[in-house]
């Protein structure tokens, strides 16, 4: 047990990721300490783009989070997992693994070489059978995670699964409960249900969700996926039914309607496990109701399930029996409190021993882990070669000094020679430098200081991302203006740019230098009392004036600081990105990274581009 240590739990949910710090609390069990959540959209239940789209918001995740903890135990979503209860009859304990290694081979619905399984005995039945959880999964989707969490500078610890994480969190935050309880947990593409009574536990898994309502809804109201998931997030709720009034927006109909279908659809389901659970593992009636996942929070939706079960209803709360730390927002928190029932069931399994408690990690990421843990000896003996290269180097270091001595008298001969080079050069580049500065000068005048106020300000954020990087790491941060990439009109005349194409600079928009005065020769478009080319000597047609320009791409360059963080270049482009938002300058909502960071092989620095919207544009 880790108890001297945080931990972080992080959920790969088909919906979304949600991740949070916790500690051993000051009582002996667990505290919060700060947490995190990023919605994935459809494409995180798709398995041909979550892969992508996983590895990129749990960056965001955690450069946003500010976690500390980079030793992780995750939970594997739901939908990629294979479990079933199984029971098998009195043997000799000797057997029992045997028998149980059979009933997986005849269960789990793909070839056990492809899969990672476990399984716990959770009793013994009035008849004497043992009753069994077996879990697995397809072992290539595993190694998905362990390779998106150590690309971000996590070290997986335990793979454990939505079902198991949910029964140790119900445990812990109720153990007082009495009688049999059911849990509903409404997922993304599935959901799960859990009974609990004493010492006795069942689950199962459906495959229905909130998906469902968003994906129905899109199709009768023709909207995209997005849309249809933003209405039904700010708007939707679950219809009543019955005699109820329907609400005037069509939409706003639409969406209950099918909400309530889909949840009609999904009780059905509930009522078949209790049934299963009464009449063949001998469980008793539920007498109270717990709702929890993303898609448990529609308004209404407590009141469908006290309708259909004629039981009383309640969110679970996952904190119940959990510190907060006081620099947690809790208002922030209750919006997602019922959704970190997984994450909570992480944390638990660093603290004590838990009711369930599988682990899905593959072989082949244990014994990685078990390398790396070994690194610091194989460089104990690295430089144990180097040394002994050393000596031997000694010797072919005395006759390079040698050969040196016989260069450095011939240099001491071109020295001079050199330097006056040299002098020569660099007051050729004080005079050009003094000519561009006057040329540049010259160009502002009236309202052209402008441009300089942005620049002043954009190093101001620059030297206050350094300050802020180099006392949250204990170490010089640095990071510059690469290139101006591009500049965009607020009006761009299509047209008139296709008749006069304009050759791009490196390191400045031809629309800028025509700004300041700083086109190059042949640069130059066509001028508007040249031939027009029909013959007649006639003038073009002036181009439009496109007046302002309101948009600048900024390539930053920005010194490494991975060997103290593995994620210090991620935190370092967000936390700029943060500072350039909360610049009156800037356009905080369209103000944004563009593309990924880069870091060339060996290289000391890396780059990432910034998009900048201005909120008053240069006019030109």
């Amino acid at each position: 047990m880790l108890k001297s240590k945080t931990i972080l739990g992080v959920d790969f949910g088909a919906g979304c990721l949600k991740a949070a710090e916790f500690a051993p609390g000051d009582d002996g069990g667990l505290k919060l300490l700060r947490f995190a959540v990023k919605p994935l959209g459809l494409a995180g239940s798709q398995d041909a783009a979550r892969d992508n789209v996983v590895k990129k918001a749990l960056a965001e995740l955690i450069a946003e989070g500010g976690f500390v903890a980079r030793d992780a135990n995750v939970c594997a979503p739901g939908f990629q997992v294979f479990s079933k209860f199984i029971k098998l009859p009195p043997v000799d304990t000797s057997k029992v693994t045997q028998i149980i290694q059979y009933e997986a081979q005849q269960n789990i619905p793909f070839p056990l070489a492809e899969a990672v399984w476990d399984y716990q005995i959770l009793g013994t039945s009035t008849g004497g059978e043992l009753e069994v959880l077996l879990v697995a999964i397809k072992a290539d989707l595993v190694e998905k995670l362990f390779s998106t969490s150590e690309s971000n500078g996590l070290r997986t610890q335990l793979v454990d699964v939505s079902m198991a994480a949910l029964a140790n969190a119900f445990r812990f935050n109720y153990s007082d409960a009495e009688g049999c309880s059911l849990l509903i947990d409404l997922g993304a593409k599935t959901s799960n249900v859990l009974l609990f009574e004493k010492n006795k536990f069942y689950t199962r898994g459906i495959n229905i969700g909130a998906n469902a309502v968003t994906q129905e809804f899109a199709a009768e109201a023709k909207l995209p996926f997005a849309e249809a998931e933003k209405f039904k997030i700010s708007d939707g709720f679950v219809s009543l039914g019955g005699a109820y009034e329907e609400p005037d927006n069509p939409r706003l109909a639409t969406v209950s309607k099918v909400a309530r279908n889909v949840l009609t659809r999904l009780h059905l389901q509930v009522n078949q496990t209790i049934q299963f659970y009464r009449t063949q593992q001998g469980g008793s009636v539920p007498s109270q109701v717990y709702l929890c996942g993303g898609g448990s929070i529609m308004p209404y939706a407590t009141q469908f399930f006290q309708e259909k079960l004629n039981l009383p209803v309640e969110y679970f709360n996952p904190f119940r029996s959990v510190q907060v730390d006081a620099g947690v927002n809790v208002a922030e928190l209750e919006k997602y409190a019922q959704c970190f029932g997984e994450v909570v069931g992480l944390g638990l399994r660093n603290i004590a021993q838990c009711p369930v408690e599988l682990d899905l990690t593959p072989k082949a990421s244990k014994s990685r882990q078990e390398f790396n843990s070994k690194k610091p000896f194989l460089v104990g003996a690295l430089a144990a070669l180097a040394l002994g290269g050393f000596a031997y180097g000694f010797f072919n270091t005395r006759v390079a000094e040698a050969k040196q001595k016989a260069l450095d008298e011939i240099k001491v001969q071109l020295d001079p020679l050199q330097n006056t080079e040299n002098r020569l050069k660099t007051e050729e580049g004080k005079l050009k430098a003094a000519t561009d500065e006057t040329e540049l000068l010259g160009g502002f005048v009236g309202e052209k200081t402008y441009w300089g106020d942005i620049l002043a300000e954009i190093r101001r954020v620059l030297m206050m991302t350094e300050a802020g990087t180099q006392q949250k790491l204990g170490r010089p941060a640095g990071v510059w203006i690469d290139k101006l990439l591009s500049v965009e009109p607020t009006n761009p005349d299509e047209e008139a740019a296709e008749e006069a194409p304009v050759m791009r600079s490196m390191f400045m928009d031809p629309i800028l230098m025509k700004r300041y005065g700083l086109r190059m020769p042949g640069m130059m478009a066509p001028s508007a009392d040249a031939d027009s080319g029909d013959g007649t000597g006639a003038a073009k047609k002036p181009e439009k004036n496109t007046n302002e320009v309101a948009t600048v791409t900024v390539t930053m360059r920005a010194v490494s600081l991975r060997q103290s963080n593995p994620n210090a270049d991620n935190e370092l482009a967000f936390d700029l990105l943060k500072e350039l938002k909360t610049s009156p300058f800037f356009d905080e909502k369209e103000t944004v990274l563009s593309g990924n960071l880069n870091q060339e092989d060996n290289s000391p620095t890396y780059t990432f581009d910034v998009k900048l919207k201005l909120k008053r544009p240069i006019k030109l």
